[in-house]
């Protein structure tokens, strides 16, 4: 009885160890995967009079595959500590928070960056 006890002991024992074991490489996977995921995302710093698209998450009502979900451009108007941001349209009708995960920065032309240039072609 007493040799029964103690080899249920030692299995159990050695049913933790397995245990602290599967936990600790799931955690090292994890840690890891979090690293990969991590390094792939893009910090985006906006100040007050950057250009920005919104996401828009809820075209899903006007299908279309062709349709972009990025409207705008927007203003930047206020960065608050919280990751909102406050933006208003360019006309300055409408002014709201939204998250800065839901912006990206507009590569567009702006309406000064224009240049209009004019070539002649000689008759051959």
């Amino acid at each position: 009885m007493k040799i029964a006890g103690t080899r249920r002991i030692i299995e159990l024992h050695e049913l933790d160890e397995f245990y602290y074991h599967a936990f600790e490489s799931t955690m090292l996977y994890k840690e890891r995967m979090k690293m990969m995921h991590d390094k792939n995302i893009l910090k985006r710093n906006f100040k007050p009079r950057d250009v920005v698209l919104l996401y828009n998450s809820r075209l899903k009502l006007f299908p279309g595959k062709l349709k972009s979900r990025w409207s705008g451009p927007f203003r930047v108007l206020e960065m608050h500590p919280a990751g909102s941001v406050e933006i208003a349209s360019e006309d300055g009708s409408r002014k709201f928070k939204v998250n800065r995960q839901r912006l990206k920065h507009y590569q567009g032309m702006a309406e000064e960056d224009k240049v209009i240039s004019t070539m002649y072609l000689k008759d051959p």
